[in-house]
C-alpha cells in the first residue's frame, strides 16, 4: 500500500509538470507564416523591424530550443523568466516574418516590372 501511495503521488508530481514543461513552451515559439501572407510587404517589414527592435533580437531572429537530458524533455520544468519567453516568443513570430517576407520576395523589386513593355 505505501508503494502504491509513492508511485501515485510521483505520476501526479509528473503530470503536474507537463503542461508548464520547456519543451512544450518552445514549441510554442513555432508560428506559421502563412498568417502573415495578407499583410502588405511594407508593413510586414516595418512590423518585423519594430518587433525585433523592442526586444533587442536580430531581424534574423530564429527560435532556440534547449537540449534537455534524453527522454526528459516533457518533464522538465520551464524555469526561464517572462522576460526571456516574451524574448524567444517574439524570435519565433520574427522567423514567421521572414519566410513569409522570403517566399513573396518582399523588399526586392518587383518581377513584374521588369518584363513590362515600355509605355
Amino acid at each position: 500500500m505505501r508503494w502504491n501511495m509513492m508511485i501515485l503521488a510521483s505520476c501526479l508530481a509528473t503530470a503536474g509538470c507537463v503542461g508548464n514543461s520547456m519543451s512544450e513552451r518552445q514549441d510554442a515559439n513555432i508560428e506559421s507564416s502563412l498568417q502573415y501572407d495578407t499583410v502588405p510587404c511594407d508593413q510586414l517589414l516595418a512590423q518585423r523591424n519594430g518587433l525585433a527592435q523592442q526586444y533587442n533580437l536580430p531581424t534574423t531572429a530564429k527560435p532556440t530550443f534547449s537540449n534537455p537530458a534524453m527522454g526528459f524533455g516533457p518533464f522538465t520544468p520551464d524555469m526561464r523568466s517572462k522576460a526571456q519567453r516574451d524574448s524567444d516568443k517574439a524570435s519565433g513570430e520574427i522567423d514567421a516574418m521572414n519566410r513569409s517576407i522570403e517566399r513573396r520576395d518582399c523588399g526586392k523589386p518587383d518581377k513584374q516590372k521588369k518584363f513590362a513593355l515600355p509605355g
